[in-house]
């Protein structure tokens, strides 16, 4: 039997939040304030299926994606962008909350992060979609190429996906061919990375190839203009090697290399770590990747840069060395889980960025505390674990200044953060 709800909220991943007698239910795809019918899915007693808008909000917006409510890779299509916004603010906000961080929630903008009760303001989220998305990672089953379904194991064939930026076109049409040369009947994933000398394709879950599946797949890469395509980050095809900016330099990234979601979300978190930093004459990039921050940051002072990925980190010394006009970059392949920087490590060092996986960063954070570094820039794509970070830092004795969300991954729950920290 249906059930007519109100939707009083929404949840931190995008779904409306009704009220029942039994509790708090979930619905999927609606807005506050709507009306909706709704079933009750079986295996789910907490979840609602939506069933009809009733009555709909003055919000909602005409999904722009025809596989939108079936495939898993988008939630919020139905929303219109600036309460959208809003609510990727308010994500930050309520995390920071759960942590005891209070913040001003004033909505009005200003150009003062922190108001008279010494509570840092969070800046409206800043819109870096850009022209979309720069990676990809498709699935195929069989010779089935898409997402998956929402909270299923059932794969969603796509054709086309809008919020992918326009160098990623050729991505379906060669994950297409790679799943049908590889009908392995192993689940296979298909990482797709935009660079400058084009796409990037690692695969993933094949197994080893034989010599009919790597030449075909030697075939697929000539076709479609790949510049390279490895297996697990073994190289099968290189047409070009693979090369993208950063600042001044010209990177050549690993196979499989982490990357911002979009190129406009790189440009505004690089802005937002330089203009935190100001003037340092000494600064440390941890989690540093091939160098998104530290290849920019060198060009106005000298940085010691660290990351796991040994591989990311000597794409990033090599690129250093080729660039002219930047200042020493220091790097290191440390884990910085097991062995994060001590204050020791971070003598001399004027301010200090890391960006860690979505785990956080507890470790170094808790290093960091007791160090006498006066700028601290955290970034994050997860509001949870930056909160827990942030409130070792403060115990530590620094000062939550200003706090900034990013959106690069539009129509989603995810949401970038940058926080300013200074040593009291």
């Amino acid at each position: 039997m249906n059930e007519s709800l109100t939707i009083e909220r929404i949840g931190h991943r995008g779904d409306g939040i009704a009220a029942t007698p039994a509790g708090e239910v979930f619905v999927p795809y609606a807005l506050v304030g709507e009306t909706v019918e709704t079933a009750v899915e079986p295996d789910h007693p907490d979840r609602r299926r939506l069933v009809r808008i009733v009555s709909p909000s003055v919000e909602r917006a005409a999904p722009i994606c025809p596989h939108f409510g079936t495939c898993g890779g988008c939630t919020t299509q139905h929303w219109q962008l600036a309460p959208y916004l809003a609510w990727k603010r308010q994500l930050v906000i309520d995390a920071l909350r759960l942590e005891g961080i209070e913040t001003d929630t004033d909505d009005t903008p200003r150009d003062a992060h922190v108001d008279t009760a010494g509570k840092p303001y969070v800046d409206a989220c800043i819109d870096a979609h850009g022209e979309g998305r720069r990676r990809v990672t498709l699935h195929a089953r069989g010779g089935a190429v898409g997402f998956m379904a929402a909270r299923a194991h059932r794969l969603v064939e796509i054709a086309q996906c809008p919020v992918l930026a326009p160098t990623l076109a050729g991505a379906l049409p060669a994950a297409r061919a790679i799943a049908q040369a590889l009908r392995t009947g192993k689940p296979l994933d298909i990482q797709i990375t935009v660079t400058d000398s084009g796409l990037d394709i690692d695969v993933r879950g094949s197994g080893r190839l034989n010599a009919t599946e790597a030449g075909a797949l030697a075939r697929i890469a000539v076709d479609h203009r790949l510049a390279r395509l490895t297996r697990h980050g073994e190289l099968v095809a290189q047409n070009v090697t693979p090369q993208m900016r950063i600042g001044n330099a010209a990177v050549a990234p690993p196979p499989g290399v982490f990357l911002q979601a979009t190129q406009a979300g790189e440009e505004a978190l690089a802005a937002l770590v330089a203009g935190n930093i100001g003037q340092a004459k000494r600064i440390a990039d941890l989690f540093c990747g091939i160098g998104t921050f530290a290849l920019r940051l060198a060009s106005a002072a000298p940085v010691l840069a660290a990351d796991s990925e040994g591989d990311a980190v000597n794409a990033l010394k090599k690129a250093a060395a080729a660039t002219r006009g930047l200042k020493p970059i220091e790097t290191q392949a440390r884990d910085l889980f097991r062995r994060p920087m001590q204050p020791l490590d971070l003598k001399g060092v004027d301010a200090v960025v890391f960006d860690p996986p979505r785990q956080g960063a507890q470790a170094q954070a808790e290093a960091i505390a007791v160090s006498k570094v006066p700028v601290v820039v955290a970034v994050s794509c997860n509001p949870t674990t930056l909160a827990r970070d942030l409130r070792i830092l403060i115990n530590g004795g620094y000062r939550l200044t200003r706090v900034t969300p990013v959106d690069q991954f539009r129509y989603s729950p995810h949401v970038e953060v940058v926080g300013r920290l200074e040593k009291d």
